[in-house]
């Protein structure tokens, strides 16, 4: 699947605000997020810088927060089901 990387504040603002159905990965350089104004569900999973999996969010509603966590590097959102076989300390490579 696809990586776009959230890099301009417009982008990371956006997120994936107002979308129904999406078939990507968007990447952030950041340790937690919210998921206000979203249309779906999503699967969110943490890493540290070198894209070991510290934390795993499935099938997160909207309106809800992740609050900053430490040793976070990347946030990375896709749609639901993606991690299926996917578990903490596992290296993410999409």
């Amino acid at each position: 699947m696809k990586v776009i990387e959230a890099k301009t504040f417009i982008q990371k603002l956006k997120g994936l605000m107002f979308q129904k159905d999406f078939n990507y990965i968007l990447k952030f350089k950041t340790n937690g997020i919210h998921t206000f104004f979203m249309k779906t569900n999503i699967d969110v999973i943490l890493t540290d810088k070198n894209h070991k999996i510290l934390y795993i969010y499935k099938n997160l509603k909207p309106n809800k927060i992740i609050l900053p966590k430490k040793n976070v590097k990347y946030t990375y959102e896709m749609p639901i089901n993606y991690l299926n076989k996917t578990k903490i300390g596992d290296y993410f490579n999409p």
